[in-house]
């Protein structure tokens, strides 16, 4: 009896362990159940991504609204970069999309210049104003060897 009872607290400490792991891991991957319900997604091109990654923050007015969800390559060798938005977040049509880091060599994130449009983006469309991520190298290249093109 005394065994049986030992194995079921052995058996419970450990579901309870991994329970914890599960949900752990979901936290800090930033990863929700409800996601696709709770959001919708608009895709941004940008001539230049330099270092932006999946997952990476969508802000306004510092303000977290959402995340990087996907970058690829287009046929015209720009940058095709999916934002899943949060739902309620409104974007006007006029608003700019523009790749920043965080501090001098932070994380690259998104942040949004909503514009004054009454007409709002919905689920698939496109911001079609975007300023590209500054490439310090190349900022510190043509101060360095005076190459102004």
């Amino acid at each position: 009896m005394r065994k049986l009872n030992t194995d079921i607290i052995v058996g419970l400490f450990l579901v309870t362990g991994f329970l914890c792991f599960v949900w752990l891991s979901l936290r800090l991957g930033e990863f929700s159940f409800l996601a696709a319900r709770n959001s919708y997604v608009l895709s941004a091109a940008f001539d230049n991504v330099s270092g932006l990654k999946k997952g990476a923050v969508v802000e306004i007015a510092g303000v977290r609204i959402g995340s990087v969800e996907r970058i690829s390559l287009r046929d015209d060798d720009r940058a095709e970069v999916a934002l899943r938005i949060d739902m309620g977040v409104k974007i006007g049509d006029d608003a700019i999309a523009s790749i920043r880091t965080k501090g001098i060599i932070g994380d690259k994130y998104v942040r949004i210049i909503p514009g004054g449009s009454e007409d709002y983006l919905g689920d698939g469309d496109r911001i079609t104003d975007t300023e590209s991520a500054v490439d310090l190298e190349e900022l510190v290249s043509k101060y360095i060897f005076g190459d102004m093109k």
